[in-house]
């Protein structure tokens, strides 16, 4: 396993108001030769046992990817999170993360079925089960012999999962519970065995969470939905008429339900981006063999700038949002170590470990699924008329990357939250914004420091270009907090516009702590695309931070103050150094283009 330095600790959001040093963060080229192992059986299951039956998954086979799955069971992989004393491999947070990134890049109907059985399906059981309920469905969910399923959407009750209007009433003897209700897109419902299913008690606040089994009598389902993409996943609706549980069969507390729902959810964000990885390198690798062979005009269209610019695109996002989940992954599993050596049990450090970095998982999410969509895109525009036939694998690979901007709640649901839960951890006191938010404003009254970087060093610049950038987020979401005060939920686009600028900083950060580290371990030479991909990232930051600011500047500032805050905003986002982007993005389509595949 990879080191685990608990004595380091970065808070969740914290990046935002101090500087990150590359010794302080998780690089994949960091994971252990066992991790590695893994990840490499991982690959070798998907290449041998599903990539030759791809099609099946077009011509909605639910009965493959059942059979696939309990494959995958029996080779531990759906059991990587649960402890062992339970059947599972007891592995920690950021090898299921890595197994989850291998086992999802060929079809996204199998990427959906694992991350609902292992995410959603299970860790619900794991982290809020009793004891008798552990070890009831456990073993079997970790080795496939039961298939888990999530059943919280309801027709009028989507982002606003609390809303649901499933009830659940208790018997006159006080034994059991009668649920009524329907739940729709649930994921796995043709196959799964054990059910998490939110419903609400008489009228308290809040769902509560119950575990029902396939073969309630009061329990039945609808057909498989007809759907864009993720064609042999299995989702159905769900109806439950009078389904009676056992009191026991209450998952957690009463009340509870919606804290449940939201703590999945976060672990269901953080994995549905690195689920998004395989896809995107194995997208580009098709599209880069594809450019190397097709011939326009008498030579490879991989030898036309275009074409050049689109595989270094595709690439460097790719990458990006690798190095910025597997980043936050390793955060994750830092704080549940740290959280254990306190004195904490397992299962509450789970669930407080991945809790404090929600902001970054909702982050992670929209930067995860939007890299995902934007190499699927144009994977299959390098394919041109080729890549829209079903015959090509991109088609297929399109289609099933569209899902992933909707489920784990929407990107714009992720966007306003990630905003939402940093000023809540403001005005709970356990991120102090202001004081670097004020600092901001005025330094917008000061003449501006013509100190320079030294350029000898590597990054030194874009460093510094970072700081600045994150000056930019507090000065613009500073003065909007002033502005608006507890009404500025209600200033979505405003909010959007912050959550753009903080996801862009993050990834770009991200880009150059892994470049750094990898220089410093291997020498600037060895990995100079992977330094060009980092500042091409950067450059694309600086331009998305600008336009979202002024954005966000004239929603809700005018006159003098406006002038002023569109001055800091330039200052700040500024380049010290301006790259020559064409150059970047032809030295990373060499380097793609000469591997004949993704080769980082």
């Amino acid at each position: 396993m990879a080191d685990v330095d608990t004595k380091s600790f970065l808070k969740g959001g914290e990046f935002l108001i101090r500087e990150v040093s590359s010794d302080e963060v998780f690089i994949p080229e960091e994971f252990s030769e066992e991790q590695k192992m893994m990840a490499q059986a991982t690959s070798d299951f998907i290449d041998k046992e599903v990539a030759p039956e791809r099609e099946r998954f077009e011509s909605k086979d639910y009965k493959f990817t059942e059979d696939i799955m309990k494959k995958a069971g029996q080779l531990g992989l759906l059991g990587i999170s649960v402890p062992e004393e339970y059947g599972g491999l007891g592995m920690d947070f950021n090898t299921s993360m890595l197994v989850c990134d291998r086992i999802s890049g060929i079809s996204g109907s199998l990427s959906t079925a694992y991350g609902a059985h292992t995410g959603i399906g299970t860790l619900p059981i794991l982290l809020y089960g009793t004891e008798e309920q552990k070890q009831k469905y456990l073993p079997g969910l970790a080795t496939g012999e039961l298939m888990g399923a999530y059943c919280l959407t309801e027709p009028g009750a989507g982002s606003d999962a609390n809303s649901g209007k499933t009830k659940a009433e208790l018997s006159a003897d006080g034994k059991s519970y009668k649920i009524n209700g329907q739940k729709i897109w649930i994921s796995n419902a043709g196959f799964a065995n054990v059910f998490t299913v939110f419903a609400r008690i008489e009228d308290d606040k809040y769902l509560t969470a119950f575990i029902v089994e396939k073969g309630n009598p009061g329990m039945t389902f609808g057909e498989e939905e007809n759907k864009l993409g993720i064609r042999a996943s299995s989702t159905r609706q769900v109806f439950f008429n009078d389904c009676e549980v056992a009191v026991e069969d209450m998952l957690g507390e009463r009340n509870g339900g919606f804290k449940i729902a939201m703590n999945a959810l976060n672990y269901g964000r953080i994995k549905l981006s690195v689920a998004c990885l395989d896809a995107a390198r194995r997208v580009t690798t098709h599209a880069v063999s594809y450019a190397n062979e097709r011939k326009q005009f008498g030579t490879s269209i991989s030898t036309f700038g275009a074409i050049q610019q689109k595989l270094a695109d595709m690439a460097t996002r790719t990458w990006v949002s690798e190095s910025a989940t597997y980043r936050a992954g390793q955060d994750v599993e830092n704080n549940i170590a740290r959280l254990m050596e306190a004195g904490m049990d397992q299962g509450e450090a789970k669930l407080k470990g991945v809790e404090e970095f929600a902001i970054e998982c909702a982050i992670l999410k929209v930067l995860g699924s939007e890299a995902g969509s934007f190499v699927s895109d144009e994977g299959l525009q390098i394919y041109g008329g080729m890549g829209y036939s079903a015959d090509a694998p991109l088609e297929a690979a399109y289609r099933d990357m569209r899902i992933a901007r909707i489920y784990e709640g929407t990107n714009e649901i992720n966007r306003l939250h990630s905003v939402a839960m940093l000023l809540k951890k403001a005005l709970k006191g356990e991120l102090d914004l202001m004081s670097p938010a004020m600092a901001v404003a005025n330094e917008l009254m000061e003449i501006p420091s013509f100190d320079t970087p030294d350029e000898d060093i590597l990054f030194a610049e874009e460093k510094e270009s970072i700081a600045k950038l994150k000056k930019s987020i507090l000065m613009v979401a500073g003065k909007a907090v002033e502005t608006f005060g507890m009404d500025l939920e209600a200033e979505q686009e405003i909010i959007m516009n912050a959550a753009d600028m903080i996801i862009e900083v993050y990834a770009a950060e991200s880009a150059l702590l892994r470049a750094e580290k990898l220089a410093k371990q291997k020498g600037e030479e060895a990995v100079k695309v992977e330094i060009s991909m980092a500042r091409l990232y950067l450059h694309w930051a600086q331009e998305a931070v600008a336009n979202k600011g002024r954005e966000a500047i004239y929603s809700f500032i005018e006159g003098d103050e406006q002038r002023m805050m569109l001055i800091g905003l330039k200052r700040f986002t500024k380049p010290a150094n301006p790259v020559n982007v064409k150059a970047l993005r032809r030295e990373i389509a060499a380097k793609l283009i000469d591997s004949n595949r993704y080769p980082f």
